[in-house]
């Protein structure tokens, strides 16, 4: 296969990697493994490399200022790696993580500040005991030929044959609720391919760009983010995808790319964002840090890494929860039924 003809992600990936791979190595012999040291070379990673300083406002040389006086040479691990997460934290993004021996630092106030809006519970009394399991898809016919798909993770790819398998046993339905709430993302490239079943066109669906250098503003033009139909089964009737704050990272694209698709809304609450390619380095002492590296954008150029704005708002009430009854399903299955 010749590059032009390779799928967008790939080409993004490999784009990215390259733009990475010159710029984000910590020199073993430039930071010595202390406190000190990792904490420097900390602070100089995510200066050359994070992709949202600009758009989030952040002036990372005061926060350097403010932090880099809390470090001590002689402080515990404990005490260095709370530190460095405090820094981190700074930067509100659920895609930034301190990877150590003992412990993960993270942000996840996109989802820990907001009602869940998602209830298990409630899920299992919609699909029954009787229904089917595919490629990690639940999915079953409801009693108004309503097709229900949950869909929790983008962990990994999808079989094609299984997603013709799904759509073949659908078919007869009316409608579709795809049900991706409290999805918190893995590979783009599966929610590229759930998505490609709901178009017969080569559609833009947003755009990336990439780092060419180490300024906090230094990045590729926009590039194309274009979403290819598949070749196995297709649905063309109505859909609707439901999202919560905890749909995040490639569940975030999976709602994107679904709302350039025909026939297609989104009902329940505004997804968590995380609109940012992540990758890793290394410090000295071994700990890895993960940090979005390349920004993405919806087709109108706006950045999608605060989440998406649902077409219908709608949250789970707790009369409708003391009754067995998902809100936010039925307010989806009322849409659905009134289109033509």
């Amino acid at each position: 296969m010749t590059l032009p003809r390779l799928s967008f992600l790939f080409r993004l990936c490999l784009a990215c990697l390259v733009a990475i791979s010159m710029t984000s190595c910590v020199d073993e012999d430039e930071y010595t493994n202390s406190p000190s040291g990792n904490f420097e070379a900390l602070w100089r990673i995510m200066d050359e490399h994070y992709c949202f300083f600009s758009q989030k406002g952040i002036d990372w040389n005061e926060v350097y200022q403010r932090y880099s006086r809390q470090i001590d040479n002689h402080m515990s691990e404990n005490q260095q790696f709370e530190v460095l997460c405090n820094m981190l934290s700074e930067l509100r993004d659920g895609h930034v993580n301190l990877y150590s021996t003992f412990d993960i630092g993270r942000n996840w106030s996109w989802r820990e500040d907001y009602p869940s809006n998602f209830s298990d519970t409630l899920s299992r009394r919609y699909l029954g005991t009787d229904y089917r399991i595919a490629s990690g898809i639940s999915y079953r016919i409801l009693d108004d030929n309503i097709g229900y798909m949950r869909c929790s993770t983008f962990a990994n790819g999808f079989g094609e044959g299984n997603l013709d398998d799904i759509m073949a046993y659908l078919l007869t339905c009316r409608a579709l609720i795809i049900d991706i709430r409290s999805n918190p993302g893995g590979m783009i490239s599966a929610a590229e391919q759930l998505a490609a079943r709901f178009t017969d066109e080569d559609i833009l669906v947003g755009y990336v760009q990439h780092k060419t250098g180490r300024g906090h503003n230094d990045f590729s033009a926009m590039k194309e983010q274009r979403l290819r139909p598949s070749r196995g089964i297709r649905w063309h009737k109505p859909v609707a995808v439901l999202t919560n704050r905890t749909v995040f990272s490639a569940a975030n694209e999976f709602v994107k790319y679904m709302r350039c698709c025909p026939r297609v809304i989104t009902v329940g609450d505004h997804t968590g964002g995380g609109g940012g390619m992540p990758f890793s380095s290394e410090l000295p002492c071994g700990w890895s840090v993960r940090f979005s590296a390349c920004p993405i954008y919806d087709r109108n150029r706006q950045s999608t890494e605060d989440g998406i704005a649902p077409d219908h708002v709608v949250s789970i009430t707790d009369s409708d929860l003391q009754r067995g009854i998902d809100t936010i399903i039925e307010e989806a299955r009322k849409k659905l039924n009134d289109s033509k």
